[in-house]
């Protein structure tokens, strides 16, 4: 449902209206937060009013000065009004992955109206025309590959942002592990913490996404994230965060065998994550090739004038969490200094159970999310 015409916000100069799908989820809310800050008149789609109300995330965004539209894009001809009636320019999904092929009556509204100038769809992760990882979480890259395909048949101008791992501890048994805090009893270790990947801060991913979204050297192209500031392995991630808290804690090791059989328990989403994490750190899916051709870009080629939040500076801000007494990352005790951080005795890797849901979240970090 198309918005009032005297509540448009008039567009900064150089950048034209973006209508952001999925600003209620963890990327699309850091994604339509950098695109306020840049000064873009950013319309969010939201299915219905109560959504609003029932979003914290959604309402924040829109105090700050996005538009809610209530729409829906399974609704291919809804979505073409939307996009003719507010002359929207761009179009960055973010759904979920169990939307992902949701996506499809909204490229066809997108080459029907014939007008947006960029489409970026739910990409933010790997490059899943490379990555093969096991199933469940391969089901959700061969749609993402669906999607592709459509894109570029139909001749939509698109850019794909690829910007691997989020800053944080990776997790293999929870969906946003930058929620939660680094352990502060063991470590989980996968094979022998030796395989790297590339971590990036959630307001950088927001911050080049929109920088890249009106970039003509971007337009139908991958972008690919990086930074060589956050290029690290978990064993490496877990001596950083040790010399944060002072203190040397338990490591055990997350067999490819323990991984494999995880994903094969097909739980959702508990069965994605393991299939990804051993993807990441098993696999190697983020560095087992090279940016090349005329078709990727790296995004540090692209702004290198712009600095990434490191990992390190990260980790400062989780320890300082850590301080303020919020709740560590495996369900502890509050703590107040360092030294009342509880460490459990070692134990075996047989001794992992696997949990039955995935962890509650925390409440996002404002730099590092």
């Amino acid at each position: 449902m198309p918005v009032p015409a005297n509540s448009i916000p008039v567009a900064k100069e150089g950048y034209g209206r973006v209508l952001i799908v999925g600003a209620a989820g963890f990327i699309g809310h850091l994604v339509a937060a950098a695109s306020l800050r840049a000064g873009m008149p950013t319309y969010l789609l939201v299915r219905s009013a109560s959504a609003t109300k029932a979003k914290p995330t959604v309402k924040a965004l829109q105090d700050q000065g996005a538009i809610i539209v209530q729409g829906d894009i399974n609704d291919k001809e809804c979505t073409e009004r939307t996009l003719k009636e507010l002359k929207i320019e761009t179009v960055i999904s973010a759904v979920g992955g169990e939307a992902v092929m949701d996506q499809i009556p909204l490229v066809e509204a997108i080459k029907a109206v014939g007008t947006i100038k960029r489409f970026m769809p739910s990409e933010f992760g790997h490059d899943v025309d490379r990555a093969e990882p096991v199933q469940p979480g391969m089901n959700m890259y061969i749609q993402k590959r669906q999607v592709r395909r459509l894109i570029e048949d139909s001749g939509v101008p698109y850019t794909y942002i690829l910007c691997n791992s989020i800053a944080s501890w990776p997790y293999f048994d929870n969906t946003h592990p930058s929620e939660v805090l680094p352990p502060t009893d063991k470590f989980h270790i996968y094979g022998d913490g030796s395989v790297k990947a590339y971590f990036v801060a959630g307001s950088d991913i927001g911050k080049f996404t929109i920088k890249a979204l009106y970039d003509p050297r971007t337009l139908n192209k991958s972008v690919h994230f990086r930074p060589k500031s956050n290029y690290f392995c978990i064993n490496e991630l877990a001596s950083l965060w040790e010399s944060k808290i002072g203190r040397v804690l338990p490591r055990v090791t997350v067999s490819e065998d323990h991984l494999l059989a995880l994903a094969a328990e097909n739980r959702i989403p508990e069965s994605i994550v393991a299939s990804f994490t051993h993807d990441i750190f098993i696999k190697g899916c983020q560095i087992n090739f090279d940016i090349e051709g005329p078709d990727e870009m790296e995004v540090g080629d692209l702004y290198p004038e712009e600095r990434f939040i490191t990992l390190d500076q990260c980790f400062n801000e989780f320890y300082a969490r850590l301080l303020k007494g919020k709740v560590g990352a495996e369900g502890g005790e509050k703590v107040s200094k360092a030294e009342d951080v509880v460490i459990t005795p070692p134990v075996e890797a047989a001794d992992i159970i696997p949990p039955s849901h995935v962890m509650e979240p925390l409440p996002i970090s404002a730099m590092c999310a």
